[in-house]
C-alpha cells in the first residue's frame, strides 16, 4: 500500500534533519529517549510520532529555526491525521435483520384446488393436541428484546466512532498548531550574518579532539585550511571554539540595533575519550581581540563582554569589549568574536542575537552552517603535538599528558 503524501512529507523533513546532524540513529536516539529502530521509523514513514514532543526536541538538537519548527510541526499535524484514519478507519455498518417476534414456521402451502378432503383423514396442518402451545410460544416471544438491544449499542458504536475519526484530537503535551498560514514565509532579516568556525588563538594556537591514533592523523594545516583537515578527520573542538560573527545591515541609513546575544546549549554529554592533536607547541601575538567569554560548564552560561589588549606598540592600550545596544548598517558593519570554553562536557550549542529596526524586532539564530557548534573537554586525554623534523605526531610532554 502506498504511503500517504502527507506521511511521506513529515517523514522527508526528519530525514533532513537527521542528515544534517550527523550522528548515528543510536545516539540520537539516546538524545531523545526512544530506540534507534523507533527513529528510523520516523524518518522513513514507517510510523508516526504520537507527540510531537518528540520531534520538536529532534529539531532543536539538529539547529532548526523557528520557521523550520513551525513546517515540521505542520506536517507532523497532518500526518498525525492520516496516521489516525489509517489506524481506526470507519466500518461500513453491518446489516441488522430486524428480529421476527415468533420463530418462522414454514409458510403453509396455498390451499390447492382439490376435492374436500376426507373427514377421516386425519389433518396434517392441525397442532398435536398432546403438545402445549402456550409455553412454547412464550420463549419465542422473549427472544426479540436482546437482540434489538444489540442492533441499538451497535448503531450508537458505530456513530461515536464516525464523529471522533472526522475530529481527531491532540495529546495535552503537544504543542499548538503553527499560527503562520500555509505559503507564507517570514520577513527577511534587516542584516546579514556570516560566520567563522575554525579560528585559532592568534592564527596558530588550536586544539583539535580526533577519534585516531597518531599515525592515521595527517599533519596539522595552515589555520586558512583548518575548517578541510577537521571535516576530513570529524574532528571536534578541543577545550576552545572560537566563533567570529560578521553582522552588515541591509541599508546605509536605516540601522539594526543589536540588542543582546545569548547562548544556548542543546546537549551536554561527557567529554570525548579520544586524543587531542595540538596545531602548535605554543604561539602567540601581540594584539589580544575583544570578544565574548563563554563557560559552557555553567548551568546557564551567558556571553560576557571581555576587553581586547594591544601590545604592538610602546604601550599597551586597551581595546574596548562591545556593549549592547550596538548599530550596525551596509556601511558600518561589524565583527562579534565569542570564545567558548569547557573543561567537563561535550557541549551542543547555539547563539541567539536579538535585534530591532524599523518598528520590527526579533532574534536571528546563529548556527554552523545550521548545526549547533560543539566543543568538548581534553582534561586527561593523551595530547599530541606534531615534530616537523621527524615528520610524525609525538607525546606533548610540556602539557603533563602522556598518550
Amino acid at each position: 500500500m502506498p504511503k500517504d503524501a502527507a506521511v511521506e512529507e513529515f517523514a522527508g523533513l526528519v530525514r533532513v534533519l537527521k542528515a544534517r546532524d550527523g550522528r548515528s540513529y543510536e545516539a540520537l536516539g539516546r538524545r531523545l529517549s526512544v530506540s534507534a529502530s523507533t527513529l528510523h521509523r520516523y524518518c522513513s514513514g514507517a510510523t508516526v510520532p504520537e507527540e510531537f514532543a518528540v520531534v520538536d526536541r529532534l529539531a532543536l538538537l539538529c539547529g532548526a529555526d523557528e520557521e523550520e519548527r513551525r513546517a515540521l510541526e505542520a506536517a507532523w499535524t497532518e500526518a498525525d491525521r492520516a496516521r489516525r484514519r489509517t489506524a481506526s478507519p470507519v466500518p461500513s455498518p453491518t446489516p441488522v435483520p430486524s428480529a421476527p417476534e415468533s420463530d418462522p414456521e414454514p409458510a403453509a402451502p396455498e390451499p390447492s384446488p382439490t376435492p374436500a378432503p376426507d373427514p377421516t383423514t386425519p389433518d396434517p396442518t392441525a397442532p398435536d393436541p398432546t403438545t402445549p402451545e402456550a409455553p412454547r410460544a412464550r420463549p419465542r416471544r422473549a427472544a426479540p428484546a436482546p437482540l434489538l438491544v444489540a442492533a441499538a449499542v451497535a448503531l450508537v458504536v458505530l456513530a461515536l466512532a464516525a464523529a471522533l475519526l472526522g475530529h481527531p484530537t491532540r495529546t495535552a503535551s503537544a504543542p499548538a498548531p503553527a499560527s503562520t498560514p500555509p505559503g507564507r514565509t517570514a520577513a527577511p532579516l534587516p542584516f546579514t550574518w556570516t560566520i567563522g568556525s575554525q579560528l585559532w588563538q592568534g592564527g596558530c594556537g588550536h586544539t583539535y579532539l580526533v577519534d585516531r591514533a597518531p599515525r592515521a592523523v595527517a599533519p596539522p594545516p595552515v589555520a586558512a585550511d583548518s575548517g578541510a583537515w577537521a571535516g576530513t578527520h570529524g574532528a571536534v573542538h578541543g577545550g576552545e571554539a572560537l566563533v567570529r560573527i560578521t553582522l552588515q545591515g541591509r541599508s546605509p541609513s536605516d540601522a539594526v540595533v543589536l540588542q543582546a546575544l545569548h547562548v544556548r546549549v542543546v546537549d551536554r554529554a561527557a567529554p570525548l575519550p579520544w586524543n587531542a592533536y595540538r596545531m602548535d607547541n605554543g604561539c602567540g601575538g601581540a594584539v589580544t581581540p575583544r570578544h565574548f567569554a563563554v563557560d559552557l560548564d555553567r548551568p546557564r552560561p551567558l556571553a560576557r563582554p571581555v576587553d581586547g589588549l594591544d601590545a604592538s606598540g610602546a604601550e599597551v592600550r586597551t581595546i574596548p569589549a562591545v556593549s549592547f545596544p550596538y548599530k550596525v548598517t551596509s556601511s558600518d558593519p561589524e565583527e562579534l568574536l565569542v570564545s567558548a570554553r569547557t573543561a567537563g562536557c561535550d557541549c551542543r550549542w547555539y547563539l541567539e542575537l536579538e535585534w530591532s529596526a524599523g518598528g520590527r524586532s526579533g532574534t536571528a539564530r546563529i548556527t554552523d552552517g545550521g548545526k549547533p557548534f560543539r566543543t568538548s573537554g581534553t582534561r586527561g586525554r593523551p595530547a599530541y603535538v606534531y615534530d616537523s623534523a621527524e615528520g610524525l605526531w609525538i607525546t606533548d610532554t610540556e602539557s603533563g599528558q602522556t598518550g
